[in-house]
């Protein structure tokens, strides 16, 4: 079952269960958000690539006009700059800015983890549970890229059980950096530990366990800042 599904059986809590996505109510901004979030964040689209509003369109099949709103939000986001006369430029990886947002994230993300743990549907602790299970047997085989794709389901989830349209915005504006700078050098890091601290917390989120998911997500993010530091030898 895919988030999508989740949030379709939640019927009768419209603002709680919305997923904080730009274009909510514009299926083709939603769609363009989405594509080039994915392709920026797995270097598909490289850091420092320049392209056009008009390419941008033609390579996701759709107009100028929802392609622009999703970059406007892509650009808040930190994942790009628009400038009118060079054009759309993905922006470089910045060590210095990725530590800055670790810093924030350890404080905005135990509120949402407490909120979800709090608020969460049986459906989306059922979930939680299946995305443990997930992302542990990924960690076990070493599959990188099957981890990422569920890390976006959980962050995503944990943003939509915890119900706070102001979390959700404040975290979107980071969750797109770290992936891309996991997709950028993740093939250093101790898969099987970032698995384990981040099915801990799901599953504590899925028991409503707060404090313990909270001693796990501070144990991640302590190992998500020493990656970094260590990764780029800027200790």
């Amino acid at each position: 079952m895919n988030l999508e599904a989740i949030t379709s059986l939640a019927p009768g809590q419209p603002e709680k269960r919305g997923t904080g996505l730009p274009g909510e109510a514009d299926s083709q901004v939603r769609q363009a958000y989405l594509a080039l979030e994915e392709r920026i964040a797995t270097l598909a689209l490289a850091p420092g690539q320049v392209l056009s509003e008009t390419s941008l369109a033609a390579m996701l099949g759709l107009g100028r006009t929802p392609v622009r709103e999703a970059l406007q939000q892509l650009a808040r986001e930190g994942l790009v700059a628009v400038h009118p006369k060079r054009g759309v430029v993905i922006t470089e990886i910045d060590v210095k800015r990725q530590l800055k947002m670790l810093e924030l994230r350890r404080y905005l993300e135990r509120y949402v983890v407490e909120a979800a743990a709090t608020h969460a549907t049986a459906v989306e602790r059922g979930r939680f549970r299946e995305i443990a299970d997930l992302m542990e047997d990924a960690g076990s085989r070493g599959d990188g890229k099957a981890f990422l794709a569920l890390d976006r389901e959980f962050n995503l989830l944990l943003l939509t059980s915890a119900g706070n349209e102001f979390a959700t915005n404040a975290m979107k504006l980071i969750q797109g950096l770290a992936r891309r700078f996991w997709y950028a050098y993740g093939d250093n890091a101790n898969l099987g530990e970032t698995t384990r601290l981040h099915a801990g917390i799901a599953r504590c989120v899925a028991e409503q366990e707060q404090e313990a998911a909270i001693k796990y997500l501070d144990s991640l993010i302590d190992n998500v800042e020493e990656f970094t530091r260590s990764t780029l030898k800027i200790r």
